[in-house]
């Protein structure tokens, strides 16, 4: 039996930068910590013996309702965040869209999921949205 995780205890949390055929990232507003009221990534907790790739297609799925192909990892995040008491390491990915239609299956969790261009993104981005975002700039292919 596993022991339950503490808040002393970092977690793994897998992101998912989407982008669709206009060159559109996608990003949740989130409800809850970490960084709540910040536009973020898709994606979430790696669940026991699950691969990191695997997290990332599921959790796609279960908040937007979108099924991706994943592109490449974008970056690691060490998403720290002490006022919260939240550690997490968070390896991004990036991603196509494969199928399904974009809704918010989870409103409990996620206020909104949008489209953003790159040239007009929210201000209040999470750590590793903005990561993710500038590994993405610097491969210039954004």
């Amino acid at each position: 039996m596993r022991a339950p995780a503490t808040t002393d205890t970092p977690r793994v949390g897998v992101g998912v930068l989407i982008l669709n055929d206009a060159g559109e990232v996608l990003l949740t507003l989130r409800k809850g910590a970490p960084e709540a009221g910040c536009w973020s990534l898709t994606g979430g907790k790696v669940e026991f013996m699950e691969t990191l790739e695997a997290t990332a297609v599921r959790e796609t799925w279960e908040e937007t309702g979108l099924h991706v192909e994943l592109i490449r990892l974008l970056c690691v995040t060490d998403h720290l965040v002490p006022a919260e008491g939240q550690h997490w390491v968070a390896p991004a990915y990036l991603a196509r869209i494969t199928g399904g239609q974009l809704s918010n299956p989870e409103p409990h969790k996620t206020e909104t999921v949008r489209f953003f261009s790159l040239s007009a993104l929210p201000d209040a981005l999470t750590i590793t949205a903005k990561n993710a975002l500038d590994a993405l700039r610097r491969d210039g292919r954004a």
